[in-house]
């Protein structure tokens, strides 16, 4: 690490504060070689967990910074794999909890931004989140302070980002741990002050899973990522070898380098029109699912309503 930039970090650790002139002069160091690297990373977060009343320029640079660490630290870029998760939950829990808001919007904009993200990053994110609003208290919290169980705006706001983001199972695809968490959430919630955003989010949510449809291999993984990188970035590659990974990717198209270019619908490529239609479609497990999710607690409350009546004017 930049030795100025390691200086710097416990000088502002040292005060607990950190001037604007300070967070300059860490952006230029830390982008002073074109990247940040971990040690520089983890000294961000060092000085993270040491600033009493961290402003929204800090913020911004702690955020900036970071996701830059943990998507584009290593190739491929805009991607997040198990180590890279691993690394950022530990950084995140290195004093026992989540305490700032900025590490929550670090979370955020990670799962948000990137092409990919390990499922485990993901649901520790919403549990945050979950927790916060089951618990009255967290970084969504003034002050960290008890209050009633409700779910803010900010939150809204924080959970719709993360189940809508294109780093799950495709963009806007809401899976069934999603969707059970807004129940939760919904039931714990109900009746008490809570945010306008939070009925439609939960409508869009639940609606979303059920007639929404989405890939298990939605996203390419970060090893095939790579394979896929190196072989573009080799200077090697010719016309020839890049026709015959295509035949080795689509045995099919096997008889004529020709006619790979004309093969048609119908032949074993997914029918995606076909596949979004039955998305449409409320399977017998998904209506099970539904239905004993409502039934829990033994009312139909107006959420559930809400919900049943979008689904009823969609069929």
């Amino acid at each position: 690490m930049n030795m100025q930039f390691s200086e710097l970090a416990r000088a502002v650790a040292a005060d607990r504060h950190v001037s604007p002139e300070e967070i300059l002069s860490l952006r230029r160091l830390g982008w002073g070689d074109g990247l940040i690297t971990r040690e520089e990373a983890e000294a961000i977060f060092a000085i993270n967990h040491q600033i009493d009343d961290p402003d929204r320029e800090w913020v911004d640079f702690f955020v900036e910074a970071l996701t830059e660490f943990v998507l584009n630290g290593t190739e491929p870029k805009h991607m997040c794999d198990a180590e890279e998760a691993d690394w950022l939950i530990a950084q995140l829990d290195a004093d026992g909890q989540l305490e700032t808001m900025a590490e929550l919007e670090l979370m955020v904009r990670v799962v948000e931004r990137a092409q990919n993200v390990p499922e485990a990053l993901k649901t520790y994110t919403l549990h945050q989140i979950q927790e916060a609003v089951l618990s009255g208290t967290g970084p969504t919290r003034c002050g960290g302070e008890l209050s009633a169980t409700h779910i803010s705006t900010a939150e809204c706001r924080l959970l719709r980002r993360v189940i809508f983001a294109s780093g799950g199972y495709g963009p806007a695809a809401v899976t069934r741990h999603d969707a059970e968490m807004l129940f939760r959430i919904k039931d714990a919630t109900l009746g008490n002050a809570n945010a306008l955003e939070w009925g439609p989010l939960f409508v869009d949510g639940i609606a979303n899973y059920l007639k929404g449809f989405g890939f298990k291999n939605a996203q390419i993984s970060h090893g095939r990522m790579k394979e896929l990188e190196a072989f573009m970035n080799d200077n090697r590659a010719n016309v020839g070898r890049f026709m015959g990974a295509m035949v080795r990717e689509m045995p099919q198209a096997q008889n004529h380098f020709g006619k790979i270019f004309g093969r048609k619908q119908g032949s074993g490529s997914p029918d995606y029109t076909a596949q979004a239609a039955s998305g449409e479609l409320v399977t017998g497990d998904e209506k099970a699912w539904l239905d004993n999710m409502i039934e829990a607690d033994g009312e139909l409350d107006v959420l559930e309503r809400e919900l049943l009546d979008r689904l009823k004017s969609e069929d």
